[in-house]
């Protein structure tokens, strides 16, 4: 069996040019202390040595794997490109963060950092001063077993559709998406 750090460590080397591949493998590196099975006695030590990266620049990767988490069940699709464009976002909370991301992909608007910049600035005045949105989204109210569970059929269904519909059709998908509504709309 592998040993965690040198899984993590692999995921990090073969997707350097991933941040939010990196970005998670350097979350679960720093959450459980990983680096001290290599005897560093920090983060910033272990990042600077191991991966010639600055303290800021592991966080940073690492926040812009929250965002994405966080974005993932939007945007049909669309997610930021780079490190870069998730960095944008983290002046706002989770919420805000979903909902600006929203609105942007629905802008048209051109995928960059400064286009996301100029596109919050612009709508910051729909954010309340604390930070806030006054109501809640309930399409933002998702448990983490939940959201797996959606992203788990949202590639069974990108599998099914990539495959033609050969193994399970379409139909079929259909039919399982109404019996999934009739039970959200009816379960007591």
């Amino acid at each position: 069996m592998t040993r965690p750090l040198t899984h993590l460590e692999a995921i990090i080397e073969s997707h350097r040019s991933n941040f939010y591949q990196a970005g998670k493998a350097l979350m679960q590196i720093h959450d459980v202390a990983l680096y001290r099975d290599l005897l560093f006695d920090s983060f910033g030590e272990y990042v600077k040595t191991r991966w010639d990266m600055s303290k800021s620049q592991a966080y940073r990767l690492i926040d812009a794997s929250k965002i994405i988490d966080n974005l993932s069940p939007i945007g049909d699709g669309v997610i930021p490109a780079n490190e870069a464009q998730a960095r944008v976002l983290s002046c706002l909370n989770e919420f805000d963060q979903r909902r600006i991301w929203r609105e942007f992909i629905s802008s048209g608007m051109a995928l960059s950092a400064s286009n996301i910049r100029e596109f919050i600035k612009r709508n910051m005045q729909n954010i309340p001063p604390n930070g806030h949105t006054a109501q809640l989204n309930l399409i933002d109210v998702i448990s983490e077993d939940y959201k797996e569970a959606v992203m788990a059929m949202l590639y069974q269904i990108r599998l099914a559709h990539n495959n033609n519909w050969q193994q399970t059709s379409k139909q079929a998908g259909l039919y399982w998406f109404r019996v999934m509504k009739d039970r959200i709309v009816h379960e007591k």
